[in-house]
């Protein structure tokens, strides 16, 4: 299943007006008449969940490479002593006798089902979970943003194996240090992004710790000032302790870090710097695609060598109220905490989406009973041809529980159906079904997003913006670039139904932020850049649209002054087409109507 969305062209009337909408089940978007808008259209098509299996305790599954065979050297050397045991006490005449109807097949059946059956006990004991849930999570604990320098001086292999290595080592050891605090991830060169909001879903932290590289920001150079600005934004809640850890050598290539520090302390922010490499630094060495390496060098062409810059982290910290470390030893991570982050005071929070990974372990169980029950009922000796009615129980006994333990659940109706709703033009019933969709399966995201898509067509965008919120966390990069310019679109769209101006210009705002997320996660996507764009300019058309409302409320003034209420009628009816802000003035315009209504004779 894959998200799509169509994009709009803007017509040649600047107004924004809402097109017809296409459907189209190819990956390729339509283009639709909407205004200098660009709205998300088509829900994506629904498939089977393709979410990886995983194992709470993969280490067990080494197991499998020791116990299995182990069994069938067990049971085949059984067999061997068995028959020279045989051969040994047992007269050869009556050996075939006593062996009549002994099926060696059926023997090794019964060996083969109890192996099995192990194995799949084993996988059991590993605990395998396919899919998860996202739950609403109250914890106690700090805010905590980690910021990791993805600069090309990382590389340096003053300490092993590179300094950037070892600072997404020490950022994993300071999440299991961390418990039910919440974490978050920035990744810095010569500029920043937020890789990873607050969060206690430590998997997801986790993931994309891994993921950073040397090109996880493309402008080179180191930038601590945007490090520092940009972890201030991914604290929301002002009741909380702010803490932001510096994983970096220090080798700034701005001037404003300790600026920067200086205002964050201004805003509450606790910075603890983390030195990585040493004073005497390494010459860089970067490998090119083609499998060769060659030193860093600077515009002059010299041998690029970095340093550790304990001073300036020394400094940043101590601005702040922080502390400096140098990662050395194996115990720099357990210092940093108990000395500097546990004395913390804690505080309440809500974590709203958690990942509770869905238990698979019943199906392998499941599986290994059924083998040990088969091993159970299977006799070595072959049956004779008229069963008893013993037997017959027995087997109308195993088929009846083999049949309870396969009963397939029944599943949840098709997604189909939405699809036809939402097709037709019913987007009410569209999102009724995707949101009951998405409260049963709430490991699939693109349920969620397809709920969106739906409110947002029924102008419900409350719901719509809930929805996308919920999908900015998906793994699927893709598919969160989506619902961040799903997002964007919503918010823009919310923000024209305000009640005042200063809830228009906060819609808009977090719309352009949520533009920007969607194209930092997709510089290609030049609907989002357009978007961006656009909303950024009405951004600054506000102070004029508010200039613009007064004076024609002004002029209205003047017309009903002077009795011409047809007229005041007219000009805040062109001032409601034209500019969004007019909405303040609604109740003077409905008044308005009324008094016309009743003043100005109706025409025949």
């Amino acid at each position: 299943m894959h998200a799509q969305r169509a994009v709009l062209k803007p017509p040649q009337s600047p107004a924004l007006r809402d097109g017809r909408e296409y459907w189209t089940l190819s990956n390729r978007a339509k283009r639709l008449d909407c205004g200098a808008f660009t709205a998300a259209l088509s829900p994506a098509q629904q498939q089977r969940d393709e979410t990886k299996m995983r194992f709470e305790n993969p280490n067990l599954l080494w197991l499998l490479l020791v116990l299995p065979p182990a069994l069938l050297a067990f049971f085949w050397w059984a067999m061997r002593s068995r028959q020279k045991l045989l051969v040994q006490f047992i007269e050869a005449r009556l050996l075939s006798q006593l062996t009549v109807g002994i099926s060696p097949a059926r023997q090794k059946i019964r060996f083969g089902c109890l192996v099995f059956a192990v194995a799949l006990l084993v996988i059991t004991l590993a605990r395998p979970q396919h899919g998860f849930d996202l739950q609403e999570v109250e914890q106690r604990g700090l805010d905590i943003v980690v910021a990791v320098d993805t600069s090309k001086s990382m590389l340096a292999t003053d300490i092993a194996p590179n300094r950037l290595a070892r600072a997404k080592l020490a950022a994993l050891e300071l999440m299991q240090k961390a418990g039910t605090d919440r974490m978050g991830l920035v990744a810095f060169a010569g500029d920043a992004f937020l890789e990873c909001p607050l969060t206690i879903d430590n998997t997801a932290f986790q993931q994309c710790v891994q993921a950073l590289d040397v090109n996880s920001i493309p402008q080179g150079g180191t930038a601590i000032a945007a490090a520092i600005n940009t972890a201030l934004t991914a604290f929301k809640e002002d009741s909380r302790h702010k803490v932001l850890v510096l994983l970096t050598d220090g080798e700034d290539n701005d001037t404003g870090a300790l600026e920067a520090a200086q205002n964050a302390a201004k805003a509450g922010l606790k910075i603890f710097t983390i030195g990585i490499g040493t004073a005497a630094g390494d010459l860089l060495r970067v490998t090119e695609p083609n499998g060769n390496s060659d030193y860093v060098r600077d515009e002059q062409g010299n041998v690029v060598k970095s340093h550790l810059n304990e001073g300036l982290l020394q400094q940043i910290a101590g601005a702040t109220g922080g502390f400096y470390l140098p990662l050395r030893g194996a115990n720099a991570i357990d210092t940093l905490y108990e000395r500097g982050l546990a004395p913390l005071p804690k505080s309440e929070g809500r974590e709203r989406l958690v990942r509770r990974y869905h238990e698979q372990f019943h199906w392998p169980l499941a599986a290994a009973m059924l083998l040990l029950v088969a091993e159970l009922f299977l006799p070595e000796r072959k049956k004779s041809t008229v069963q008893s009615p013993q037997s017959k129980v027995e087997a109308m006994a195993l088929a009846t529980l083999i049949a309870i333990l396969l009963l397939p659940i029944a599943a949840n109706a098709s997604p189909a159906s939405a699809l036809r709703e939402y097709q037709s033009g019913n987007y009410t019933n569209a999102l009724a079904e995707y949101e009951r969709l998405a409260e049963v399966h709430t490991n699939d995201l693109r349920l969620a997003f397809n709920a969106g898509v739906a409110a947002y067509r029924a102008t419900n965008y409350d719901r719509a913006l809930k929805f996308f919120k919920a999908v900015t966390l998906a793994p699927d990069l893709k598919l969160q670039q989506q619902a961040y310019y799903n997002l964007g679109n919503t918010q823009y769209r919310a923000g024209i139904t305000a009640e005042d101006l200063d809830g228009l210009q906060e819609a808009w705002e977090a719309a352009t932020n949520s533009y920007s997320r969607a194209v930092k996660l997709d510089k290609n996507d030049l609907d989002a850049t357009d978007n961006l764009g656009f909303v950024t300019k009405q951004i600054g058309l506000i102070a004029k649209l508010r200039e613009a409302a007064r004076r024609a409320k002004e002029a209205a003034d003047d017309e009903v002054r002077r009795n011409e209420y047809h007229r005041a009628l007219e000009i805040m009816a062109g001032l409601f087409q034209k500019n969004p802000t007019a909405k303040q003035f609604e109740e003077f315009t409905k008044k308005l109507k009324d008094i016309d209504a009743i003043v100005t004779p109706h025409q025949p």
